[in-house]
């Protein structure tokens, strides 16, 4: 008897082992549940309407819904951290920029490691920045901006969207490059910066395509330059034009996952954006919106990443010396 019921129980945990190691038990294939897309920055500003483009047509391509979350804070560094202690599962990604990303690491300590803690995904576009100011502002054009900051130095009033973030950057290169000073006041993000602007706290910022096209149409706002020397509005001058040169006012936008990420779900989320960037329909709302699209895939992102590690180093050192 007692052989008898060794036997029926060693039948009994085999078969109960095939039905847990078999396919019933096994995980299921990613995405299973939908995946969120962290933006470190706040409401309203160019992360965020473009976001709300690529969450609206990359779920064809990748199978299930991508839900946006933003988490401002500490200059991108808190959303940025939260997706870097995330589980590497897909899951959670952070749609960030160069400057938060390469940059930050070189003016204060980041409670991450850019090049270790994240993989790239895909990068989406990038875009060349404009300095904006009031429909009524007094000034009609950039030198007349420049020459009313050297009259009276630090009186007039920058908004930006974070310390050495997308607008502090190039704002600090211009005033270094052309010899003048203007107070920079920080902000959660480009959206923030802009309403600072329109409601009269800041005479001055910078936005990009995005931000600017229906203020624009709606006589909200003039653009005194644009970044590159390629012009993006009629008669509006571009920076070289203005006496600006190098590589000065261009975002790069890009998914990265946290490092650890199953190479799987990583060829996965890449064809899922590689896709997207084929797609007509993104490509008419990404138009509509102001904006290119500029696809690279991760791999070839991180490449760049490592240059602008590099250049970005440099130019802080450029920055803060005297």
């Amino acid at each position: 008897m007692l052989k008898s019921l060794t036997k029926a129980a060693l039948f009994a945990l085999a078969t109960a082992g095939v039905v847990l190691t078999g396919p019933s038990a096994a995980q299921a294939e990613y995405p299973e549940k939908p995946v969120t897309m962290v933006i470190p920055l706040g409401a309203g500003g160019s992360h965020d309407l473009n976001a709300r483009i690529i969450t609206s047509i990359v779920p064809s391509y990748l199978g299930q819904a991508m839900i946006v979350r933003l988490t401002p804070g500490a200059g991108g560094q808190k959303g940025t951290q939260e997706v870097a202690r995330s589980p590497a599962d897909g899951y959670t990604l952070l749609f960030t920029h160069n400057y938060i990303d390469m940059l930050q690491q070189y003016v204060e300590s980041v409670p991450y490691e850019p090049m270790k803690d994240f993989v790239p995904i895909a990068r989406v576009n990038y875009a060349p920045v404009s300095i904006i100011v009031r429909a009524d502002s007094p000034y009609q054009t950039f030198e007349e901006l420049v020459a009313a900051a050297k009259a009276e130095p630090g009186q007039l009033q920058l908004g930006h969207s974070g310390n050495w973030g997308a607008f502090f950057v190039p704002a600090a290169q211009i005033m270094k490059k052309l010899d003048f000073v203007v107070n920079l006041v920080p902000y959660q993000g480009g959206g923030p910066a802009l309403q600072s602007l329109l409601s009269g706290d800041s005479d001055v910022t910078l936005a990009f395509p995005s931000a600017i096209g229906e203020l624009l149409e709606a006589g909200k706002i003039r653009v005194l330059a644009t970044a590159g020397d390629t012009p993006l509005y009629e008669g509006v001058p571009t920076f070289s034009e203005v006496g600006i040169t190098g590589d000065i006012g261009f975002m790069h936008r890009f998914v990265l996952a946290p490092a650890g990420t199953p190479q799987e779900v990583v060829d996965k989320l890449t064809v899922a954006f590689e896709e997207m960037s084929k797609d007509e329909t993104f490509a008419k709302l990404m138009s509509r919106l102001g904006e290119s699209v500029d696809h690279m895939t991760g791999a070839e992102y991180q490449k760049l990443r490592e240059q602008q590690a590099e250049d970005y180093q440099e130019l802080v050192k450029n920055l803060t010396s005297q």
